[in-house]
């Protein structure tokens, strides 16, 4: 059975950096990490595009409850206006079709509650992915230069001393403050200008995080 989009986001995020580098050992490394980030980017892709639908199915249902809403409100002064004139026929016609909209209001309500929960979560999936695309390519780069220095050395590259200084040295990567990767690159963006904005949106997005958290702790921290 195909994975659905939360499957694909949720098994790429759980995989773990020493695990892959275990099965690299077997294979060529550099290859299955770039695999691998290109995974990412596919889902990515593929994550954009299911927001861009939620977006417009929002879109078109909150146009829809505005036109019906503005309509119930014509139709009330209308409905004031036929029982001015004693016309009780057209009255209730009016208020006949302002209970059809009474009705129609809570299913397109519900729509929107479900098609906002949508966006929220492939939001919350860009995040992720973005996330696991640095931890991965911050590998990658860390493996090259790692395997680069190793090629001068005299021991073994399959020697295990040297596997669990890559393995280490792949690790402490994560650990230190991500350079310029933002997770944005090689996703097809039509000018470079463009990708220049997505860049500083998301170093933006990643800093208030960072902010809102410290804050949080300090508050946190204040009250004890």
């Amino acid at each position: 059975m195909a994975e659905t989009i939360a499957t694909r986001v949720a098994r790429i995020i759980a995989g773990g950096t020493h695990a892959l580098i275990d099965k690299a050992e077997h294979f060529a490394p550099d290859a299955m990490m770039a695999q691998s980030i290109r995974e990412i980017d596919q889902v990515i892709a593929e994550v954009r595009l299911d927001l861009g639908k939620a977006e417009a199915a929002k879109h078109l249902v909150m146009s829809q409850i505005a036109k019906l809403n503005a309509e119930h409100e014509k139709l009330a002064e209308q409905i004031q206006f036929a029982v001015t004139q004693q016309r009780d026929d057209l009255a209730s016609v009016a208020i006949g079709r302002q209970t059809d909209i009474e009705d129609y209001l809570p299913v397109l309500q519900k729509s929107l509650d479900e098609q906002s929960e949508r966006g929220q979560a492939s939001e919350s999936y860009l995040l992720a992915l973005q996330a696991k695309k640095r931890e991965l390519e911050q590998l990658l780069n860390d493996y090259l230069a790692t395997t680069a220095a190793q090629a001068t050395d005299t021991p073994s590259p399959n020697s295990s001393s040297t596997r669990q200084v890559r393995v280490e040295d792949a690790e402490s990567a994560f650990n230190r403050v991500l350079s310029s990767q933002t997770g944005m690159a090689g996703l097809g963006l039509g000018t470079s200008q463009d990708a220049a904005k997505l860049k500083a949106l998301v170093d933006m997005q990643r800093s208030n995080r960072i902010a809102e958290r410290l804050a949080a702790l300090k508050v946190n921290d204040s009250s004890k």
